[in-house]
């Protein structure tokens, strides 16, 4: 009977193995990443964004791709060595309306470096709507310090470049001009996003149009400061 038990365990034995090789690892499910083509007039820049770090600042930035608001705005600034910003005005250098502003998540533990995008905005660090930024090279000056001051609240990085840095780059390599509202840093030509559109998703046409704010909420930005104390400015 000894024998006949033993026999059974042995033949049993592999199966036991087999089933807990088989078994699958109980691991957590990445968080996704959605990514957002730019289709702009020097080429298409292409985004990854951060959800998982930025929520509120990816979900505005989604939102605004879907209704089709940045198709047909320019990028209306661009500095070598700083940045490239871009996403409220339209080709005559008009402010387009915008939602309602969002709150800052500069604090994420993100970091203003080559290839991050960023939300701009005016001196309130919750002022940011539809305006973005690329930046150029590590702005580490631009990141979250404190929540002392706006100075100190940084800029929200809410994604990055992960196809298309070399047509950020040639934007920013443009010759500039004052133009408009603008004393400085237009870049001539004017660089227009034609569309823009989520991954997977079917692109947003500028024939939709975005929800407006208050009248009166939304005025166009002043001129940058001087290069030496210059920041990514927003009222939109």
């Amino acid at each position: 009977m000894s024998r006949i038990l033993l026999a059974v365990a042995l033949l049993m034995s592999p199966l036991v193995l087999l089933a807990q090789a088989a078994k699958p690892a109980s691991t957590q499910a990445a968080p996704v990443h959605p990514e957002v083509v730019l289709h702009t007039s020097q080429g298409d820049v292409t985004i990854e964004l951060f959800p998982d770090k930025s929520p509120k600042s990816v979900a505005n930035f989604l939102q605004y791709v879907r209704d089709g608001f940045y198709s047909g705005t320019v990028f209306h600034r661009a500095i070598q060595g700083y940045l490239v910003q871009g996403g409220l005005y339209t080709r005559d250098l008009q402010a387009k309306r915008t939602r309602s502003a969002i709150a800052s998540e500069a604090d994420n533990g993100l970091s203003n470096l080559r290839g991050t995008v960023a939300v701009a905005r005016a001196a309130d660090p919750n002022s940011g709507t539809a305006q973005f930024f690329f930046n150029l090279v590590d702005n580490r000056r631009l990141d979250f310090v404190g929540n002392q001051s706006g100075l100190t609240w940084g800029y929200t990085v809410f994604g990055k470049v992960v196809k298309g840095m070399d047509v950020v780059d040639k934007i920013a390599g443009l010759p500039t001009r004052g133009l408009g509202p603008f004393a400085t840093d237009v870049p001539n030509p004017l660089v227009v996003i034609d569309s823009a559109n989520v991954v997977g998703e079917e692109a947003a046409g500028s024939e939709q149009k975005p929800a407006a704010v208050k009248a009166g909420a939304e005025k166009p930005v002043a001129p940058a400061p001087a290069r030496s104390a210059d920041k990514p400015k927003s009222k939109g």
